[in-house]
């Protein structure tokens, strides 16, 4: 579904993707980790066209993604929920949603996608007409997540999901996850956890320094291999 081929990014005379390969398959959760600093948000701005790539294919379904902008990528079924969440805080839970409705091809959707989201998201249902600033930041990554869904996507990008999260709505957000992946959405996600990220994702990439050092399914769980991998052993 995903195909990174030889990427490329700079930021000036800074490599910060040097020709990283990675696919996506289609109904996969595909992970990648790496330490702060290491291109994970990059590879996802990249995909999503908020970073000029200066060598390599990005293709989804085959078709190229380089130069096009968000909006265009949106339509082709992809979404992203960054990292911060980026919600409008003075806007209502309700209205932050149906922004992400915005690349819907049939706007007569949008009612039965908006009730379907509050439905998976109960609380967001008991605070639909609320101000989204006064959210607390699990209801708020709640509400991110549920407005990138409101596009239908085929692929669903997340950057680090559970960042500042009580391990309880940390659990919470996986468990969403996971109802996604089991209605066959593809997913990538970028995860500042690693281990849970290893042992929930059906392969994980990890980055180091722009690079990809290591891939696999659930025996990277194993600590030593992160760990070298992490520190350059």
């Amino acid at each position: 579904m995903l195909a990174l081929r030889d990427v490329e990014v700079r930021y000036g005379a800074v490599r910060a993707l040097r020709g990283v390969s990675l696919t996506v398959e289609p109904g996969e959760v595909v992970g990648l980790i790496g330490a702060n600093g290491a291109g994970k948000t990059t590879l996802l701005s990249a995909v999503f066209g908020l970073a000029r790539t200066h060598a390599g294919a990005i293709e989804f379904d085959g078709v190229s993604l380089r130069g096009l902008v968000p909006e265009r990528i949106v339509r082709h079924g992809l979404a992203l929920v960054p990292e911060g969440r980026h919600i409008f805080e003075t806007l209502t839970v309700r209205e932050n949603l149906r922004l992400g409705a915005t690349a819907l091809a049939d706007r007569r959707a949008l009612p039965a996608q908006l009730d379907a989201v509050l439905e998976r998201f109960p609380k967001l249902a008991q605070l639909a007409d609320t101000p989204a600033g006064r959210l607390s930041g699990g209801e708020q990554q709640q509400l991110a997540i549920g407005r990138a869904l409101l596009s239908q996507p085929r692929l669903l990008m997340l950057d680090e999901p559970s960042l500042g999260l009580a391990p309880l709505i940390v659990d919470r957000v996986f468990e969403v996850l996971g109802e996604l992946r089991q209605q066959g959405t593809t997913i990538l996600l970028v995860e500042q956890n690693a281990l849970r990220t290893v042992k929930f994702a059906d392969r994980t990439y990890l980055l180091r320094a722009g690079e990809i050092v290591l891939s696999g399914g659930a025996e990277l769980a194993s600590a030593d291999a992160l760990r070298a991998a992490y520190v350059g052993a």
